[in-house]
């Protein structure tokens, strides 16, 4: 399934492109080092000047999308970003727009953040996974007991993305009426950083300490148990993230079929063999499904269809399980080669690995599926 494209889109879509290509080459990607900052504000406000941090924002709030249709622009932006392997808080900072745009009206008013992201002027992060706890966003173990008309805040979250560059964090956290999520500044007394290793050469991720972390009622995003704005934030993440991950095995399968044709073995090129038109069959297969299932979700989440739910943990479901087998088969068809430091095919692995992992595994999408269905 293929959606036709807009001239806007076209162009929103080539813009993005130029900018990485031209400031995040794959050569600076791999050359990374670590502990080396991913990428620059001077960079992410480029991004943000593009609209990259506006798509899913209502006009009315300083947003807006070039089609109209918020969700399938960052699914197109996401799409270029996971051709790149590029850097970048476009997952992190959209994910925490989506939830305060949602929670607008329900709770206090965050229409400033919301500005200053939009603007590139700060970033922001998903505080959700916490350290020796699978996927379970809505039963965090970080507290928030109320106190002198505000709250306190102790506990741990780690996979934080970009969590030492960020300025603010959305978290989730357990209060007396249900879970709940605050807006807190990562210099709040009581907040401490520590870097944490990440197999994405070009993504950074961070453990986040709450001691006796003191914040405002103004703090509070939306209302506690308000679990449709955690629901939306969970689908806009995996919509960003399957849309990487399609873009990713695009690249990978192009790169290995050109490789097909231009090896040649006992005289012939490999791209000849029999046995390997079948695995290549195969894989396009898989690859067109993937676009399909994911292009599906862009739509119901854009659409806020009563299916969503379901459509998204399919995407995630499907995409995720085939995406590894994909990689390492584009692997093992490019020989000794494709596990050299210099190819680049180490850099997708890498993107694909990562993304399978975050925002609930395969596994995790296939029992949501089943809750979903009752059963």
């Amino acid at each position: 399934m293929e959606l036709e494209l807009s001239s806007d889109q076209k162009i929103f879509q080539a813009s993005a492109r130029r900018l990485l290509e031209k400031e995040y080459p794959l050569d600076r990607i791999r050359g990374m080092a670590d502990g080396e900052p991913r990428w620059s504000r001077d960079w992410w406000q480029k991004g943000a000047e593009l609209g990259w941090t506006a798509t899913i924002v209502p006009e009315d709030l300083g947003g807006g999308s070039v089609s109209g249709e918020g969700v399938r622009d960052l699914s197109l932006l996401a799409e270029e970003l996971g051709a790149g392997v590029a850097p970048g808080p476009l997952l992190p900072v959209n994910v925490v727009l989506a939830g305060l745009v949602e929670a607008q009206g329900i709770g206090p008013d965050h229409s400033a953040e919301i500005e200053s992201l939009v603007a590139g002027e700060s970033i922001a992060s998903w505080a959700v996974y916490e350290p020796g706890v699978v996927w379970s966003p809505l039963e965090p173990r970080l507290t928030a007991t109320p106190a002198d008309g505000g709250f306190v805040l102790n506990g741990a979250k780690d996979r934080v993305e970009d969590a030492e560059q960020a300025d603010l964090l959305l978290v989730t956290a357990m209060t007396p009426d249900g879970v709940a999520q605050f807006l807190v500044p990562t210099s709040a007394e009581g907040v401490s950083v520590s870097p944490q290793w990440s197999l994405d050469l070009s993504r950074s991720f961070g453990e986040v300490s709450f001691d006796d972390v003191r914040v405002g009622a103004d703090a509070l995003v939306g209302a506690p148990g308000a679990v449709e704005v955690i629901e939306r934030q969970l689908q806009i993440a995996v919509v960003i993230q399957c849309s990487e991950l399609c873009a990713a095995l695009d690249r990978a399968f192009a790169l290995t079929v050109q490789w097909a044709f231009d090896r040649y073995s006992f005289g012939r090129p490999l791209a000849s063999y029999q046995a390997l038109k079948h695995r290549f069959a195969d894989m396009r297969t898989w690859l067109e499904a993937c676009h399909a299932t994911t292009q599906a979700a862009a739509e119901a989440v854009q659409n806020r269809s009563a299916d969503a739910a379901e459509l998204v943990s399919v995407a995630k479901s499907y995409v995720g399980e085939r995406s590894l087998p994909m990689l390492q088969d584009c692997v093992q068809l490019h020989g000794g080669i494709g596990v050299t430091w210099e190819h680049d095919l180490h850099l997708y692995l890498r993107r694909v690995t990562l993304d399978q992992a975050l925002y609930g595994t395969p596994e995790d999408h296939f029992l949501r599926l089943a809750d979903l269905a009752s059963l």
